[in-house]
């Protein structure tokens, strides 16, 4: 993957995005904090808690490479050598995609929990989770790291002090080849995830009905949709509009395209699932179960 974030091209660019990674910055570091006094309270050997935990790993390595970003867009030069741009540049994405599996993961637990009818999935022992964790870690330090370092913003000649400017990888036909492939396989599971939750929640309606909200499993569900829409409003945006860009930026080298304009917000969009684990422990509070409550019981009167 390629991203471009060149405030010399885009200068419009630099208040919306030094805006913007401020507050992931930090609403990311507040859900990181809220969730690790919630995790406290969890079953270390649940499947789930397991994601979740490396979710929280995610967005901490990546909330670490946001303030070189900072540094960056206020003084519109990168000080910080060319390697380092390409990792702080292919966090982003890294970010990203790993973010988007550990939900798949988490979503999939759910769904075997619903229809197995089971109260939890979890693994034998502690050590199994982790030995899982680190057995996926291994494997995304085998397979990025690499890519990274040999393949990422190596096919061109860039200048050190403007970083971030890798979009003339997508050039070459392997490189969209790549994106195109991804971009279909994310679209695909979002659409299957969405299909799934769809159809538990209208089957939970139809037996439930006005006993909905006193059933747990119906919580549960609430929780899936949280994620779900995190999704729908975070990365797939970026992905559809993916589909054209990678059209575009083969036609085009010109930094000041609006293609590259528009691709850069989108992009930029995805770093706001840092907030996440936030809205995660702030939507199961009993304050914002009874505020459903209430809504709903205000719907049925009507």
């Amino acid at each position: 993957m390629a991203d471009h974030n060149n405030s010399s091209c885009n200068p419009i660019l630099t208040p919306y995005l030094t805006g913007l990674y401020c507050i992931v910055l930090i609403g990311g570091l507040m859900g990181i904090i809220s969730i690790l006094f919630l995790l406290v309270k969890m079953n270390t050997r649940s499947m789930t808690t397991t994601a979740v935990i490396n979710l929280v790993v995610v967005h901490s390595v990546f909330l670490l490479t946001v303030p070189f970003r900072l540094a960056y867009l206020i003084k519109q030069t990168w000080t910080f050598g060319l390697p380092f741009c390409k990792f702080v540049s292919a966090m982003l994405h890294i970010h990203m995609y790993l973010t988007f599996l550990f939900y798949v993961v988490i979503l999939v637990i759910r769904y075997l929990i619903f229809f197995k009818c089971k109260d939890k999935v979890e693994f034998y022992r502690k050590l199994h989770a982790v030995a899982a964790s680190t057995g996926l870690w291994l494997l995304v330090i085998v397979i990025v790291v690499p890519l990274v370092v040999f393949q990422y913003g190596t096919r061109e000649m860039y200048d050190e002090q403007n970083c971030f400017v890798f979009h003339k990888e997508l050039n070459r036909v392997y490189a969209q080849v790549i994106n195109y492939m991804i971009v279909t396989i994310v679209i695909a599971i979002v659409v299957i995830l969405l299909v799934f939750q769809i159809f538990i929640i209208m089957s939970m309606v139809r037996k439930l009905h006005h006993s909905l909200l006193s059933h747990q499993e119906f919580w549960a569900q609430l929780k899936n949709l949280f994620f779900i829409g995190v999704i729908l409003i975070c990365f797939l945006p970026y992905h559809f509009f993916r589909i054209y860009y990678l059209h575009a930026v083969a036609r085009s080298n010109d930094c000041n395209d609006n293609v590259i304009f528009y691709n850069e917000i989108f992009l930029s969009v995805t770093a706001i699932s840092c907030f996440d684990l936030l809205l995660f422990v702030l939507g199961g509070s009993h304050w914002f179960k009874q505020k459903i409550i209430d809504l709903w019981n205000c719907l049925l009167c009507r």
